[in-house]
């Protein structure tokens, strides 16, 4: 299927052939009609299965087609998503996909000064995408109504949860008017997102996309169990493979991604690390960097995960430098769902040519040691399957280290 078939419009078809978009992903071949047809609709899919171009290719389209000749424009749709990132990776899509359609969009987050938001805003946009934060700030002084929407998304819900913001969600619904289209995206569909979802939609189509739990054979995975103080040795060790042109490391915390960062400086590695402390301009600046290959490796916690373009980043490698927090709670409670979720985005997109390997400390909760093999594949089996080989060995600065290769299944 082509998205030719999909009926949609000449200039965004245009729009997206300029994209190099040709064949729709399952989560788009079902979403776009059902949306294009006025419907609410109920998505579950993961970050990465292309559903910011499942609603935003029907928004586009519905109000092109019903245009609004006025001196200044109304908000007509509203997209709320959690991540300062995720809001402007949404706006770019919305940008490329209807560069021929007339219609203006503009995104509003924190942790920015808010005066060229506003000045955006006062221009008047046909869609406005936005944080829940900065939205019911700019709400408050009354930069923003929303007494004109026609579609609303809610992207990312069970982030919005997670994050806190589901009070900050209810407060936007009930300034929204009764009579919308409202499109609700979540990954996954906890009992308090069931009931969240039955508060904003109104007879919904459920569109379901769950990603394969194998993984692609092209991605080549390690896992290397390893004294927690050797974890950065480990690191630089790895690191000094020329065929890694850029990396990626995931750190539990705000200051492991830091004391990464810093550690791989004094090595003449040049890094930099992304997550909320950090100010947008430099979150922004640090992806830029990694992007044009000027910076080698990017440090990103795992509340970053979601806000990161991955096919665009990361060509060749990935580190789950995973570790447990200060007070040595179990392996279970380890936060992994940055790397959960990007295992979902390479599964789909393909992109990763070289290995992902994961450092697992193991004098740790479970002392782990070469007898604790196993329980590194039941680690690993929740993100990449199973298989593979385990061996030890050491690095060049003599640190000792046990070695798995997992192997995708066949």
């Amino acid at each position: 299927m082509h998205f030719e078939s999909l009926n949609i419009i000449e200039p965004i078809l245009r729009s997206l052939k300029e994209e190099g978009y040709t064949i729709p992903t399952p989560i788009q071949t079902e979403a776009i009609p059902v949306v294009l047809n006025g419907t609410d609709l109920i998505g579950c899919a993961q970050t990465g299965t292309g559903k910011t171009a499942a609603f935003a290719v029907p928004i586009l389209q519905l109000l092109h087609g019903n245009r609004i000749f006025e001196r200044k424009k109304r908000i007509r749709s509203l997209v709320v998503t959690p991540t300062r990132e995720l809001a402007i990776q949404i706006e770019e899509s919305f940008k490329s996909y209807g560069r021929y359609t007339g219609l203006s969009c503009t995104v509003v987050f924190g942790g920015v000064n808010q005066n060229p938001q506003t000045a955006s805003l006062r221009n008047g946009v046909d869609i406005l995408i936005a944080t829940p934060g900065r939205l019911l700030d700019l709400m408050n002084q009354g930069f923003i109504s929303l007494k004109d929407v026609e579609i609303f998304v809610l992207d990312e819900a069970d982030r919005m949860l997670d994050m806190g913001f589901i009070h900050d969600v209810r407060r936007i619904i009930s300034a929204l008017p009764h009579k919308r289209q409202s499109l609700f995206f979540s990954a996954t569909m906890p009992p308090e997102i069931v009931r969240l979802a039955g508060s904003i939609v109104n007879k919904p189509v459920k569109v379901e996309v769950t990603p394969s739990a194998s993984t692609v054979d092209i991605v080549n995975q390690y896992v290397y169990f390893i004294d927690k103080g050797n974890k950065n040795a480990m690191l630089i060790d790895l690191l000094k493979d020329k065929m890694i042109k850029t990396a990626l490391v995931f750190t539990r915390t705000k200051f492991g991604a830091d004391k990464v960062v810093k550690v791989l400086q004094r090595k003449n590695i040049s890094a930099e690390a992304i997550h909320g402390n950090k100010a947008q301009n430099a979150r922004q600046r640090a992806l830029s960097n990694f992007k044009a290959q000027k910076t080698r490796v990017l440090v990103a916690t795992d509340i970053a995960a979601r806000g990161i373009d991955v096919d665009d980043l990361v060509k060749q490698n990935v580190f789950l430098f995973l570790r447990p927090d200060e007070e040595g709670h179990a392996l279970e409670d380890w936060n992994l769902e940055g790397a959960e979720d990007f295992h979902h985005r390479y599964h789909h997109d393909q992109v990763c040519t070289g290995q992902i390997a994961l450092d697992v400390g193991h004098q740790d909760a479970f002392d782990f040691n070469i007898s604790h093999a196993f329980l590194g594949y039941s680690f690993l089996d929740r993100i990449f399957g199973n298989g593979g080989g385990v061996n030890s060995g050491t690095t060049s600065d003599n640190n000792q280290f046990t070695h798995a290769s997992i192997q995708p299944p066949f």
